[in-house]
């Protein structure tokens, strides 16, 4: 038991805010930090300078959940010889585990569930102050029936000192209706660069076998559409120049408010905002593509051909397994119906491998499709049970070492499709956001490669000028695995 007395504070409490894992929990990161700022807290980067540090955490697979105890037991380290006085443990690893997490890991002062975020800074006051915080015990947020987007008072909320108000739309909801990261109420940003995650809906209303994310954060909820451009109004007065828009499932999005083509409703009304150049969308649901979401992206001005398909196996034996959709034809002519529209897109998804039950030819199927689809990026993943998903009780699970050795043969396949699609990508004409400005390198992403994980393009020859956030066009004259180099064309930048 922890005997020393908490020091007194002279001045705002600091706080520092670590986030792990998708673009979803940073934009969950941002939320509690606009909420702690205006609140009286003071934000701080580097967590050694913080008195309470705030990890949001990650709870989608082993690994991530063990990136998320090491991150949170450095930040504990800090409470033996530096300010800090406290480590909460906040995100997706936290609301699944709660009290049981809690109890495996007392280096951390605190637990918290995503019911707590609305009072966020009276929560830190207190385990600052050192009161014991009672960690919840985790249910199926599927159970909870949050109101409709629709019917939901909204307040105007802002943040002083950060440039024009944030005029967000921003629904309170009550603790037992919060529909999963907790309710909107205002952003504060963490990183500068042009590109910012924006939240199109929380939670997901499929019932994949191998994933437990509906189960801690909770069934699909769309936000309607007026908070969305709201919100994204004011990023751009932030600075950001592209828009990428984040859920479980986007291609669910209005589903819930009695339109399913909503998005292709918003897109133009997002890319109509001064100052956005770009809106790129994430994680498609392949068996709710449909042709004129497909259309809508391809066409749009202002939105980036850019398809994120998570299509997670090609064998539909596995795929009915996996309680998905989908065979090798269906997704090839979906590819099909992306490059008639857009031939240059970038195309991107996910794979697991070593599924339960995943024989040798359901491996060489996938393999057969992937070498099909000319896919730029693909992320391979081993299958692990995940507590509480119906695939952990599955019987024919295969070795770990088999499912490590299909992983490494998968990997080896991806690595030479995608570095040949990269090669082929050499003489093509490109627009180029410059992210990046050191040692003289230029660097930046193109259009068919996503935020972190679909590589960069270097430019070489860029203006003197050239400002992160500039568009440059510039000719692909090199590849590097997924990464490319292309020659600037000074006179079209903008």
């Amino acid at each position: 038991m922890d005997t020393r007395t908490p020091p007194q504070q002279n001045g705002p409490i600091s706080v520092a805010v670590v986030t792990l894992g998708c673009a979803r929990n940073e934009v969950d990161s941002e939320e509690l930090a606009g909420r702690l700022e205006a609140d009286g807290f003071r934000l701080v980067e580097d967590p050694e300078d913080a008195d309470t540090v705030v990890v949001n955490t990650c709870g989608f697979v082993e690994s991530a959940k063990k990136d998320s105890v090491d991150t949170l037991l450095q930040a504990s380290d800090l409470k033996e010889h530096g300010r800090t006085q406290a480590v909460v443990a906040v995100g997706c690893m936290a609301e699944r585990y709660g009290k049981e997490l809690a109890d495996s890991l007392p280096e951390a002062d605190a637990v918290l569930g995503f019911d707590d975020y609305p009072d966020i800074a009276a929560r830190l006051r207190s385990i600052i102050g050192g009161e014991k915080h009672e960690p919840h015990v985790p249910s199926d947020r599927r159970a909870l029936l949050p109101i409709s987007p629709v019917d939901r008072d909204a307040s105007t909320i802002s943040v002083p000192g950060h440039g024009a108000a944030p005029e967000i739309q921003a629904p309170d909801l009550n603790a037992s209706e919060s529909p999963a990261s907790g309710p909107r109420a205002m952003r504060r940003r963490l990183d500068g660069g042009p590109m910012a995650p924006l939240k199109l809906a929380s939670g997901c209303d499929r019932r994949c076998s191998f994933c437990a994310i509906p189960s801690f954060r909770g069934s699909f909820v769309s936000r309607r559409p007026s908070d969305v451009l709201h919100e994204a109004q004011w990023l751009a007065t932030q600075g950001v120049k592209e828009l990428f828009l984040v859920s479980e499932n986007s291609t669910s999005y209005g589903k819930d408010l009695g339109d399913l083509r909503l998005l292709e409703t918003l897109l133009p009304e997002l890319t109509a905002i001064d100052g956005i150049e770009w809106v790129r969308v994430s994680y498609m649901q392949p068996a709710e593509t449909r042709p004129g979401l497909v259309q809508a992206v391809a066409h749009t001005p202002g939105v980036v051909p850019y398809f994120d398909l998570s299509f997670q196996h090609a064998s539909a034996s596995v795929l009915r397994r996996m309680r998905r959709f989908g065979d090798p034809q269906s997704f090839l002519t979906l590819l099909d119906q992306v490059r008639a529209e857009a031939p240059s897109a970038g195309i991107r998804s996910n794979v697991i491998v070593g599924f339960p039950g995943e024989t040798e030819e359901d491996l060489e199927t996938l393999c057969d499709f992937l070498e099909a689809a000319r896919l730029d990026v693909t992320g391979v993943f081993g299958y692990s049970d995940e507590d509480g998903t119906e695939a952990a009780t599955y019987d024919g699970k295969l070795d770990p070492d088999e499912v490590a050795a299909r992983v490494a043969h998968v990997n080896a396949l991806v690595e030479e499709l995608t570095t040949q699609r990269a090669e082929e990508r050499i003489g093509e004409r490109v627009q180029v956001l410059v992210e990046s400005l050191e040692d003289g390198l230029v660097e930046g992403r193109a259009q068919h490669q996503g935020p972190e994980v679909d590589g960069t393009t270097q430019l070489v020859g860029a203006a003197a000028d050239v400002r992160i956030g500039d568009l440059v066009w510039a000719e692909v004259v090199e590849s590097q695995g997924v990464d490319l180099v292309a020659q600037a064309q000074n006179g079209e930048s903008r």
